[in-house]
């Protein structure tokens, strides 16, 4: 199951490496290809929280095949097509196969092994994550200068393959518990988030105005909080069995986990977009080159997942993500001021070493900490829950990263901004562009370094897990 998990988030930041190739050979602008990693996380994002009942009643196992399967044919369909539209609506039923098959993953681990050892297995988990979230650069880079950016989608199927053979005889059949499913929940969610991450991500495409007719971005945003509000209170009225249990919720370091992953995927998502511009469009990288620079964070996250899973099992959850989230922010924080035509290769390597040690602090303690006191029939709706806030995360990252982008580009290449993000076709931008694209690049970056910053703040009210807390006199 951790073979296909690893897959499917390579898959949500693979394509940040490919940009300029699938912009260049496609023909289309950087907001469009941006758009092919926003449609699959949304597709990714949405359904969540239903897949993860679906694996309540009809069985992890059996709801993860199947979302490999679609994953799998989906992703064969992404390399075959020729348009960016096509690739679009190839990567929506990529994630919608990617939704299938994520809760599943953490409600095994949530039913299998009792509370006070699930850090260590939730760190395989963790490290999955932050490693397959790294390694996607790196691994894109590769396939896109030596077969083409068609392949980072095409190594899928037989990833896929091998996954669903191994999968059908390894995994376990747990037990089922019948749930009622809240269409109407699932309707509304789907409308709110993508009203309000088209308005995000469009916004500086129409100046923040209006996008046709009496249509305007501030209308499309405001209606998606409107309904996302709607949304909220439906599940507090749906006397049945609503989308989102709100009682959940009554766990307080369940609350604080949600939007603690949330401010991380929102950061690992948003980093990578201006980075890998700057490198390949400033230092004149190609994909490969720009893609390695990420392995310090990798191999760190790595080696220090198993470490930090013993610790989450023994040390409260606030000192360990405080430490991540930290790390993280200052690792972010020197990036930005590193950032120029001239940086030297050993500050960025350094950096992103940080960076990959900061993330090592925070997969695995988060997401344990987050079912560790959820009831087993709970598991699939409570991963389910998780998994969307981590998306939701990664989805707002992805369109603030894109109106950040263009709103810098704007600031300091006015009129030869869109020029300079389309790419010239030559190795890097010249001398008198170079600069304030770096300048463009370095004030993005402050995005996702304020997401961390926030997460810090939302850590400290974590309580100590039942198990970690003192014996009362």
């Amino acid at each position: 199951m951790v073979i296909g998990f690893f897959m499917i988030l390579v898959d949500s930041t693979i394509v940040s490496v490919a940009t300029p190739a699938i912009r260049d050979d496609l023909a289309t602008d950087y907001n469009s290809v941006i758009w092919v990693t926003s449609a699959y996380l949304l597709a990714y994002a949405v359904p969540l929280l239903i897949t993860g009942r679906l694996g309540d009643r009809f069985g992890p196992k059996r709801v993860y095949l199947v979302g490999l399967t679609v994953f799998t044919l989906s992703s064969l369909w992404c390399g075959l097509t020729g348009s960016v539209e096509g690739l679009i609506i190839a990567r929506v039923f990529q994630g919608l196969g990617a939704s299938m098959m994520t809760p599943q993953t953490m409600a095994v681990i949530t039913r299998t092994f009792p509370a006070d050892s699930r850090g260590r297995a939730m760190a395989l988990w963790g490290a999955t994550a932050g490693v397959a979230t790294l390694v996607g650069p790196v691994l894109g880079g590769v396939l896109v200068d030596t077969a083409g950016w068609e392949w980072i989608f095409f190594i899928n199927v037989p990833v896929g393959v091998v996954g669903f053979v191994l999968a059908m005889r390894l995994v376990p059949d747990l037990g089922t518990h019948t749930h009622s499913f809240d269409w109407l929940g699932v309707a509304l969610s789907a409308v709110a988030m993508f009203l309000i991450v088209f308005g995000i991500q469009e916004g500086e495409e129409y100046d923040w105005g209006t996008v046709t007719g009496w249509i305007s971005v501030p209308l499309l945003i405001g209606a998606g909080l409107a309904v996302l509000a709607v949304f909220v209170g439906w599940q507090a009225r749906n006397r049945r069995e609503p989308l989102v249990p709100l009682a959940l919720f009554r766990d307080r370091n369940f609350s604080v986990s949600n939007v603690a992953i949330s401010t991380v995927s929102f950061s690992v998502t948003a980093m990578a977009f201006p980075f890998m511009l700057w490198t390949q469009t400033v230092l004149g990288y190609d994909a490969t080159q720009s893609g390695l620079l990420f392995v310090p964070m990798a191999v760190v996250t790595a080696a220090m997942a198993p470490v930090v899973g013993r610790m989450s099992d023994r040390l409260p959850p606030r000192r360990l993500a405080s430490v991540g989230f930290a790390t993280s922010a200052i690792a972010l924080l020197g990036t930005t001021w590193v950032i120029a035509p001239d940086t030297p290769l050993w500050q960025l390597l350094a950096l992103n070493a940080l960076l990959g040690l900061g993330n090592a602090f925070l997969w695995a303690p988060l997401a344990s900490t987050a079912t560790r006191n959820l009831p087993m029939s709970s598991a699939g709706a409570g991963s389910g829950v998780y998994n969307t806030t981590r998306q939701v995360g990664a989805v707002l990252g992805s369109a603030a990263i894109a109106a950040a982008i263009s709103s810098r580009l704007a600031v300091h290449l006015p009129g030869a901004g869109e020029a300079a993000s389309r790419g010239t076709g030559d190795a890097r931008l010249p001398a008198e562009l170079a600069g304030p694209f770096s300048d463009a690049m370095s004030e993005a970056i402050l995005v996702p370094a304020l997401a961390f910053a926030v997460g810090l703040v939302v850590v400290q009210f974590f309580a100590p897990p039942s198990h970690a807390r003192p014996t009362e006199p």
